[in-house]
């Protein structure tokens, strides 16, 4: 009995690389996030792993959580957010961002830099790091977001906000930047934040008596277009290999941030 050939004609060849090439893009999308700086190097590190896993491509805008929360709030479009968990809970009440899909992602501890090379000032007690930020010529820390209101609060609790000031310069992004151009001597952020710009040195975390630990919360975006992978998104950046990821740029991450 002879064995059947089916001829496969070029056209039908053509049209069957369409179907298939049609059925591929069905399953792949391109998701918008908005995310804090706070977790900038770790997402860029953990967003070429998630695109070749899934096939989707993320769009990412990096920035203050404060500039972002205006940036939503006027209507900017955006399938997931990474912010400070007070800017997301904010969001969450005016509707902006879907409450069941809250995620903590990490979180992180206030540091204290200086330029590559200057000495290091001890910061190991409050009184120490009082001293130090009154010694320093000028000190940097962002005018928005979670790690710069926390500091400009505490140099009031220290008593020492009028003192400083004058040699205070606020920056926005990654303030270590200043320090590490010369433009300032001592740069107060997010460790990771600090860590991740070249030129500078970290000298410790803020002392425990007066850390404060930034949580950084992701969720899904109420008129996301596609929900579905935006929380395949979030899903991927609590697994067990993106927390490596984030505690190796200095965050903490985990069930039990």
């Amino acid at each position: 009995m002879r064995s059947a050939h089916v001829v496969v004609r070029p056209a039908l060849i053509v049209l069957l690389a369409a179907a298939l090439t049609a059925i591929a893009s069905a399953h792949t999308a391109e998701i918008k996030v908005l995310s804090t700086i706070g977790v900038k190097t770790a997402v860029e590190e953990l967003t070429p792993y998630f695109e070749r896993r899934t096939g989707h491509r993320l769009a990412i805008t990096f920035g203050a959580a404060d500039v972002l929360k205006r940036q939503i709030e006027a209507g900017e479009m955006f399938d997931v957010a990474i912010l400070t968990s007070a800017v997301a809970d904010d969001l969450i009440k005016q509707g902006k961002l879907v409450a069941a899909s809250r995620t903590n992602i990490a979180r992180g501890g206030i540091g204290v830099a200086v330029r590559a090379g200057a000495p290091k000032p001890d910061i190991g007690t409050v009184d120490a790091l009082k001293r130090a930020v009154l010694e320093a010529p000028s000190v940097t820390y962002a005018k928005e977001g979670g790690s710069g209101i926390y500091f400009a609060g505490l140099l009031e609790r220290l008593g020492i906000a009028e003192a400083v000031r004058a040699k205070t310069k606020l920056g926005e992004g990654h303030v270590a930047e200043l320090v590490a151009r010369g433009e300032a001597d001592m740069a107060v952020q997010l460790i990771t934040e600090l860590t991740s710009v070249r030129g500078v040195e970290l000298v410790g975390p803020l002392p425990a008596e007066v850390q404060s630990y930034i949580v950084l919360v992701g969720g899904v975006g109420s008129r996301a277009r596609d929900v579905a992978t935006a929380r395949e998104f979030l899903q991927f950046l609590t697994s067990p290999a993106s927390a490596r990821v984030f505690t190796a740029k200095g965050l903490e991450a985990g069930p039990g941030i």
